[in-house]
C-alpha cells in the first residue's frame, strides 16, 4: 500500500504492531464500578445507609452475584480495547469501549517519562509509564506494564527524543545514572518536625473541634471539621514522609534521576532545559541547621520538588547541575526595596530581597519562611510592571517576570525609577540570554 508525500515523492506505508498492558490491568481497572459506589456512599452516607437497610439478605447476595461479574468484565473490556505501538515519528494509544481514543504523542515533544510503582503493583512486578509531554498539563500514562519492558520503552523514547535513529533506539538502553545525594530518613523525620505548617495544622486540629464541641456539643459537627484538619496534619507529615522518603537524586545524560517513596516508589526526570525557576526554601527553624529545600517550576511537566531537605552548600551544587553557569547569589547580596516600602507593607518588607546576576533574576519574598526564586534570563517569557494606588504615593511598584511554566516571579516594592530601569533591562537581559541559551534536547 503506497501513498503520495507532501512533496509528491510516494512513501510506504509499513504496519506498525500494537502491544497491549499487562494481564494485570483489569485487576486494577476492574475497580472502577466499585469506585463508583463507595464514592456516591461517602458523598451522601444518610442515603446509602437508608438504601442498604431495605435490601434483604438475599437481594445484597444478588446484587454481589452481579456486581463483581460486572466489575470484572469491565476491567478486561477496557484492557482488550487498549493497545499502543511505537511508530516511526510518534507514540500512539488507543484507548476506549464505546468511545474510541486514539493519542498520538510526538517523540521529539517527549521531555521526560516517569516511572511510578504503587505498592500492590511493586509486589505485582508492574509498573507505570507516565509521559511528560511539551504544550500538555495532562500526562498521558501507560499503566501497567512489566517492570522490565518499562524501563526497556522508557529507554527507547528517550532514545527517540533524543534524536536516534529508529534502528538503534532499542540498542541504546537506560542512560547511566551517578548518585549525587540521599536524604537520610531521619534527617527527613527531623525536617518536618521543624516545620511551622505541620505543627500549625495539628493545633488546629486540636483546638478547633473541641472549641466547636464546647459550643454546639454536636459530635457529628466535631467530627466533620476534626476529620478534615487530622487529614490535613498527616499529609503535611506523615504523608510527606511517605512520599520523600528515601530521596535519592542521581545524575545522567538525559537530566537529574529523582527516585523516592516508602509505599509508592517513583522514578522522575528532571528533564534538562525545561527548568524554568528554582526556588531555594528556608523555614524559620531549618536556619540554625543550614537546611534548604528547594522546589522547581519545570514546563510540560509535574515534577515540583528536587531535594525535600539538605545542608544549602549541597543544595546550591545541586542547583548548579540543573542551571549550567548560574550561582545562588549569597543574602548579602540581595538589595532591600527602600525604606519608605514599609508603609506599603509593614514588616514584612524586610523579607523582600533582590539581585540581578549575568545569568539569572533572583527575588527572595517572606520575613519567616524564606523563599529564594532563580528565573534564568533565557526562561523569561514576558515581564511587567505593576503600580497600586498606595504604591504610587510612596513611589515603589513592582516587577513580575513571566516564565514558560506559566509561573510569576515579583520583584515586590522596588523603587519606581529603580522598577522603570528593571524593566528596561530585563527585557534586553531576556532576549539576549533566548539567543545563548542551550537546545532543550535530551542528551544534547
Amino acid at each position: 500500500m503506497t501513498t503520495p508525500g507532501v512533496d509528491g515523492a510516494v512513501s510506504e506505508l509499513r504496519p506498525v504492531p500494537e502491544r497491549r498492558l499487562h494481564p494485570v490491568t483489569p485487576l486494577r481497572r476492574a475497580w472502577a464500578p466499585v469506585a463508583v459506589l463507595i464514592g456516591w456512599a461517602v458523598h451522601d452516607p444518610d442515603q446509602a445507609q437508608r438504601q442498604l437497610t431495605r435490601l434483604t439478605t438475599t437481594t445484597l447476595l444478588l446484587a454481589l452475584a452481579v456486581l463483581v461479574p460486572a466489575a470484572a468484565l469491565y476491567g478486561f473490556l477496557t484492557w482488550w480495547f487498549t493497545h499502543f505501538a511505537v511508530t516511526e515519528t510518534d507514540l500512539r494509544i488507543r484507548t476506549g469501549l464505546v468511545f474510541r481514543r486514539t493519542a498520538h504523542i510526538r517523540l521529539e515533544r517527549i521531555q521526560a517519562i516517569d516511572i511510578t510503582q504503587p505498592l500492590l503493583a511493586r509486589v505485582a512486578g508492574v509498573a507505570k509509564l507516565k509521559l511528560d509531554v511539551i504544550g500538555t498539563d495532562k500526562k498521558d500514562e501507560l499503566a501497567f506494564l512489566g517492570e522490565e519492558e518499562a524501563r526497556a520503552l522508557r529507554a527507547e523514547l528517550l532514545a527517540r527524543a533524543a534524536g536516534f535513529a529508529p534502528e538503534t533506539a532499542h540498542e541504546v538502553g537506560e542512560a547511566p545514572s551517578q548518585q549525587l545525594l540521599r536524604v537520610p530518613p531521619g534527617v527527613l523525620a527531623v525536617s518536618l518536625l521543624l516545620t511551622g505548617a505541620t505543627w500549625g495544622t495539628l493545633a488546629a486540629a486540636v483546638v478547633v473541634p473541641t472549641v466547636l464541641w464546647l459550643a454546639t456539643e454536636s459530635v457529628w459537627t466535631v467530627l466533620a471539621t476534626a476529620v478534615p484538619l487530622f487529614g490535613a496534619a498527616g499529609a503535611s507529615s506523615v504523608g510527606r514522609f511517605v512520599t520523600e522518603y528515601d530521596w535519592t537524586v542521581g545524575e545522567s545524560p538525559d537530566g537529574l534521576r529523582l527516585d523516592h517513596g516508602l509505599l509508592d516508589r517513583a522514578h522522575e526526570t528532571v528533564p534538562p532545559g525545561r527548568v524554568q525557576t528554582v526556588r531555594i526554601v528556608e523555614p524559620l527553624l531549618w536556619r540554625r541547621r543550614g537546611w534548604v529545600r528547594v522546589e522547581l517550576d519545570v514546563a510540560g511537566s509535574s515534577n515540583s520538588v528536587l531535594l525535600p531537605v539538605a545542608p544549602r552548600e549541597v543544595a546550591e551544587s545541586v542547583v548548579a547541575r540543573v542551571l549550567p553557569g548560574v550561582s545562588v547569589p549569597p543574602h548579602a547580596s540581595l538589595s532591600r526595596p527602600p525604606r519608605r516600602a514599609g508603609r506599603c507593607v509593614p514588616l514584612w518588607w524586610r523579607g523582600y530581597g533582590l539581585a540581578v546576576t549575568d545569568a539569572v533574576f533572583a527575588a527572595r519574598t517572606g520575613l519567616f519562611q524564606r523563599s529564594l526564586a532563580l528565573v534564568p534570563h533565557a526562561k523569561v517569557q514576558s515581564v511587567r510592571l505593576s503600580q497600586g494606588p498606595w504604591e504610587r504615593v510612596w513611589g515603589v511598584a513592582d516587577v513580575h517576570v513571566d516564565t514558560g511554566a506559566n509561573k510569576t516571579v515579583t520583584a515586590r516594592l522596588r523603587g519606581a525609577e529603580e522598577a522603570a530601569e528593571l524593566l528596561r533591562r530585563q527585557a534586553e537581559r531576556s532576549r539576549t540570554g533566548r539567543k545563548v541559551a542551550r537546545p532543550d534536547r535530551w542528551m544534547a
